[in-house]
């Protein structure tokens, strides 16, 4: 049965990225895999040509699809818009009209790159550590929110922070059943010392966690995470978190693997659903000159095959290519060290693909 795929260029280096994705998956296509591709625009691109973030056909072709791929949103052309209609929105729209609440950011360290990372190599060597961020909920979609103005004049800008016990849950049990496929180790994040909605994530986590007595579940105050992750991340298996903490404590780990430019990403749904993407913006300081690390993309194809298209084999083949061009010396200028090949996005893409 033929798979749907929804393709979002984006912004930025959004169309370079996800065009070498696109080599990848027409190769696969070419060796068998039944899948079909359908465009869209998101984000400042979408502004630009029909005057929102998230046009209606963007949103109907990525609910009827399987899967979603999706490049980077954003830059600095539009930030002067409002907020409302701001490229940021049409991602966060999405998220939320998918109903993609399981953020799933796996930081692996190839061994090839143990040099890149700005830590001591002992530190990070073996690093394979899974982040699961809640992604629709908690203070970046929470009511009320806004800019307002108080009686003396001064303005006040306000969010808020809000969890329900079934959110928690529902992320909670995502978060147990990885750890269960892997190193049986799970470290939920929160600052349940000063935030009362994270106090009850931490209760929540502590009453699901007797479902997993298999789990080791442990807890750490985000501002120690984030810490921890750069003096011992190896202590961590799997990290569950809020939305926000996620939100950086990804990004921070990210660094530890050489380059934001190596990292995936899965966004799910309660039946498996997903919109994958690379964790990295939109670059548009570079988008256009073929500097761009297609990498982290390409890997997000391949959770799409693992965890969507139940394609494990197929993923498995595109993490072996990808692993095979690192270990041919080939390098984008994020990950370059001397003594290697400084390639541009279009010939890593080539690379990987002739390697599958």
């Amino acid at each position: 049965m033929t798979k749907k795929i929804a393709v979002l260029p984006g912004d930025g280096i959004g169309p370079e990225i996800v065009a070498e994705a696109v080599k990848v998956l027409e190769k696969l296509a070419q060796d068998g895999l039944d899948i079909e591709l359908e465009y869209g625009l998101i984000g400042g691109a979408a502004y630009d040509e029909t005057g929102t973030p998230l046009p209606e056909h963007t949103l109907a072709i990525s609910k009827a699809a399987d899967a979603v791929l999706l490049g980077a949103v954003g830059g600095y052309k539009w930030e002067s818009l409002d907020i409302s209609v701001r490229p940021e929105k049409g991602l966060l729209g999405i998220r939320s009209e998918l109903n993609l609440f399981a953020n799933l950011r796996p930081a692996i360290l190839y061994p090839q790159l143990a040099d890149a990372s700005t830590l001591k190599p002992d530190v990070v060597a073996g690093l394979d550590l899974m982040i699961v961020r809640e992604l629709t909920g908690g203070i970046y979609f929470g009511q009320p929110r806004g800019i307002r103005e108080l009686a003396n004049g001064e303005k006040q800008g306000f969010n808020t922070l809000v969890y329900k016990q079934s959110e928690i849950n529902r992320i909670g049990k995502v978060a147990f059943e990885i750890a269960q496929k892997r190193g049986g180790k799970l470290c939920s994040v929160d600052k349940a010392n000063v935030l009362e909605s994270t106090e009850l994530w931490r209760e929540t986590m502590i009453a699901l966690s007797a479902d997993y007595p298999d789990v080791e579940l442990s807890h750490m105050y985000v501002d120690n995470a984030a810490m921890q992750l750069v003096r011992a991340p190896k202590q961590f298996d799997v990290m569950v978190t809020t939305n926000m903490f996620g939100d950086i404590l990804s990004d921070c780990a990210s660094m530890l693997t050489g380059s934001i430019g190596m990292l995936p990403s899965a966004s799910l749904d309660e039946d498996g659903k997903g919109m994958y993407e690379p964790i990295h913006g939109s670059a548009p300081d570079i988008a256009g000159q073929n500097l761009a690390n297609p990498i982290a993309t390409i890997l997000s194809v391949a959770m799409m095959l693992r965890y969507t298209l139940d394609q494990p084999e197929i993923a498995k083949r595109i993490e072996n290519a990808v692993s095979k061009v690192l270990d041919d010396g080939l390098r984008t200028s994020d990950i370059y060290s001397e003594g290697m090949t400084k390639v541009g996005t279009a010939e890593m893409g080539d690379a990987i693909v002739a390697a599958l």
